[in-house]
């Protein structure tokens, strides 16, 4: 929806957006005037809390060596190199992401297989690329690239995709060999992540039920084989079912994080008087952060983020539909997607602090402590924010899309 300002906007039109402007209204060019305001507060809103909460509950952990702010000024840092991505990722046109998806699905998987023959192995695990002081984790990059490969070919393809379960089926042998190279990592959060928002994108873009169906029985069937496969995770879902039968082994993470939500009760202990970060709650600051959130502040605080979420989420499809309609389908598509691989793994990352998913080594997006996973997210937030300018802008649309037609 377009703003000059806010001074007059109804409630409505912020969270249900403004209907298409009328020709005299179309602006030329870019312009700020056309942000989505409550995307825009909400992204900085979860941002702002991420920076307060990272802070608080890395003050312990870092003080160990002497930097009680280390990890502060790391992840300010890494604040400052989002919104800098961000700013840069909203002057590129929707069009550039279309025309090059064979490159970026290229670059994907070359990072994929990079990670696997150079990557840093951490806790049994080979997810990161090591540059200097920062480590890269090319699955957060590959994550968004695969997605907007997947958006081209719907768009492409769609007719193909609707009608014939060969087109049906093409696309996703590519996420599954995306996918297979996840598992080798291995990486089975990310891979979870990344067929749930792919099936939800094809889902969206109009695949009948039957085969949408079969697609889920497909991930459901490799996703059981997979937890049977690895013993530890099958040992992972059986401490979530009954974490308290091993709370000094298996289920200590998952113990400590429940514990840390019954301190918190309805308003929390206070900000900077948890007692689970001192060491008692593993990866307090990346993965758990929003269990320290829950002690410090309580139910509503978590609650409090979890609209703020909901909104985001909620913003990002309707841009998709605006463009949808509009006949924007790669915009569409990729808005679908986008918003989707944001709120999936948002939604598992506080089902896991929460205990009420099997624990899994996801971040909770634009919150948790780290680069790559913060940097990525925000350039989700600025792909729909351009995707909204070019909808509800359409002269600046056609000029910039034109490689859509």
């Amino acid at each position: 929806m377009g703003y000059a300002n806010l001074k007059g906007i109804s409630l409505s039109t912020l969270l249900f957006g403004q209907k298409k402007p009328e020709a005299d209204e179309v602006r030329p060019g870019f312009s700020w005037a056309d942000f989505d305001v409550v995307l825009f507060l909400v992204a900085i809103c979860l941002l702002m809390i991420g920076f307060i909460m990272i802070a608080s509950a890395s003050i312990h952990i870092a003080d160990v060596r002497g930097e009680p702010f280390a990890f502060a000024i790391k992840q300010g840092i890494f604040l400052l190199l989002a919104l800098v991505s961000a700013v840069l990722v909203v002057q590129i046109p929707v069009a550039w992401w279309r025309e090059n998806g064979w490159l970026l699905l290229f670059v994907a998987l070359l990072l994929l297989v990079v990670v696997l023959l150079a990557g840093k192995t951490v806790n049994g695990s080979t997810r990161w690329l090591r540059f200097g002081a920062f480590n890269i984790q090319p699955s957060e990059i590959a994550k968004l690239f695969l997605l907007a490969y997947l958006a081209g070919y719907l768009d492409r393809r769609r007719e193909e995709v609707l009608v014939s379960w060969w087109g049906f089926c093409k696309p996703l042998c590519v996420m599954f060999l995306a996918s297979l190279l996840l598992l080798l990592e291995p990486d089975f959060g990310a891979t979870f992540v990344i067929m749930a928002a792919a099936a939800g994108m094809i889902f969206l873009s109009g695949a009948k039920v039957l085969k949408f169906a079969a697609l889920l029985g497909v991930i459901s069937v490799l996703g059981t084989l997979l937890i049977l496969w690895k013993p530890y995770r099958l040992q992972r879902l059986m401490s979530y079912v009954d974490p308290w039968a091993d709370q000094y082994n298996t289920g200590y993470q998952l113990t400590q994080s429940l514990i840390a939500f019954g301190r918190g009760e309805w308003f929390g202990e206070g900000l900077g008087n948890s007692v689970q970060k001192l060491f008692y709650l593993p990866e307090a600051h990346t993965d758990f952060v929003f269990a320290i959130l829950a002690e410090e502040f309580g139910l509503v605080g978590c609650m409090v983020v979890v609209v703020l979420f909901a909104v985001l989420v909620y913003r990002g499809l309707s841009i998709g539909l605006a463009a949808e309609r509009q006949g924007l389908r790669f915009a569409a598509f990729l808005a679908y997607g986008v918003s989707l691989l944001i709120g999936i793994q948002a939604f598992i990352n506080m089902g896991v602090n929460a205990g009420l998913l099997p624990t899994k080594g996801l971040t909770l997006p634009l919150v948790s402590y780290g680069g790559s996973s913060l940097i990525m997210s925000c350039v989700c937030v600025a792909l729909l924010q351009r995707i909204h300018c070019e909808t509800v802008n359409p002269g600046h649309a056609k000029s910039s899309c034109e490689g859509q037609g």
